[in-house]
């Protein structure tokens, strides 16, 4: 009997067809696929990942989950483990395509402000000579690199394809304002290419800060995921310091992430969901039998007094308030 079964080729399939899918998508298939809910029943999901992976390691793939730095949301893709970083794009882009994606890769993750995107002018402005200087040994003997025609003929126009092409296949991704940042499918797949080219990374997660926020010490450089951010100051016990010089880490999204999350154990009080007629009815008689015997006690009513005055639950307790508080 085969290790996979025709589910966990349903999910291999649907990753490979479709490209990197967000969690709630991907969660979405497996429970139509299994009929688990990977919420309730985490254990089946996770045995389902590594059984696949044990049999894509024998292919040099992986089934990966990343978090994109821009949104904090969590996709799921199949990526290559090859080391070679040319195969990481297939066949499908041209060696010039190649090396203008990875000099905007390299933009993007050298930018000591750590705001994870360039301007499309800067993109298109890359020049592809720095790429045939990369790891090239003539340099040392004083004789520049012949550059490829190729690489000098590669216009504006066919920089501005290559980059709608990239983000169509979520290499990269756009903003409206003309940003150009990193895609999805770069987050699944460079991962050893950030730690192999020295990407700072987020003090909370050890993963690549390609977006992060930065300790407003200049002299530290300690950096840290928004979401990661949230996730640690989101207490108000926690101590709101930079974890590596100790100066008090000031952001106004966290202050709000951290208000927001503390005020929510007090909302479900406002939800309540409704009794059944049967004890609502009930909790109404006790409470008017309470109110009874406690008006008899303080006011010293006779026996003939036969009816009480009928009170919502709501202005019981603020009557009784009030008398609490003039005693």
């Amino acid at each position: 009997m085969p290790e996979l079964s025709w589910r966990h080729h349903a999910l291999i399939q649907a990753l490979l067809s479709r490209g990197p899918l967000i969690e709630d998508d991907f969660h979405a298939i497996f429970s139509g696929i299994t009929g688990k809910d990977p919420g309730a029943h985490p254990h089946q999901f996770n045995d389902y990942l590594l059984k696949i992976n044990k049999e894509l390691s024998y292919v040099h793939f992986e089934l990966r989950g990343c978090r994109n730095q821009y949104d904090g949301k969590v996709y799921y893709g199949v990526v290559n483990n090859v080391s070679d970083e040319q195969s990481k794009l297939g066949t499908k882009y041209t060696v010039p395509q190649l090396a203008f994606y990875k000099g905007i890769i390299e933009a993007i993750v050298q930018d000591v402000s750590a705001q994870g995107h360039i301007s499309d002018i800067e993109a298109l402005n890359i020049r592809m000579e720095n790429q045939v200087l990369t790891g090239m040994e003539s340099q040392s003997q004083g004789v520049p690199p012949a550059v490829p025609a190729a690489f000098k003929n590669f216009s504006i126009s066919q920089k501005e394809k290559t980059l709608d092409e990239l983000v169509k296949d979520q290499w990269l991704s756009s903003t409206p304002d003309g940003k150009i940042r990193l895609g999805v499918r770069s987050f699944l797949d460079l991962r050893s290419w950030f730690h192999n080219n020295y990407v700072p990374s987020c003090n909370v997660c050890n993963e690549a800060g390609v977006k992060a926020e930065l300790c407003r010490n200049e002299g530290c450089t300690t950096r840290i995921h928004l979401y990661c951010l949230k996730k640690k100051f989101s207490q108000r016990r926690v101590e709101r310091v930079c974890p590596g010089c100790g100066t008090q880490w000031q952001h106004s999204s966290i202050t709000d992430a951290a208000i927001e999350e503390e005020d929510e154990p007090n909302r479900p009080s406002q939800k309540r969901q409704p009794l059944p007629p049967a004890a609502a009815a009930a909790a109404t008689r006790k409470r008017l039998r309470s109110c009874k015997i406690e008006d008899e006690e303080n006011n010293g009513a006779s026996s003939s007094q036969t009816s009480v005055p009928v009170v919502s639950s709501t202005d019981f307790r603020r009557v009784t308030r009030k008398s609490a508080r003039l005693r």
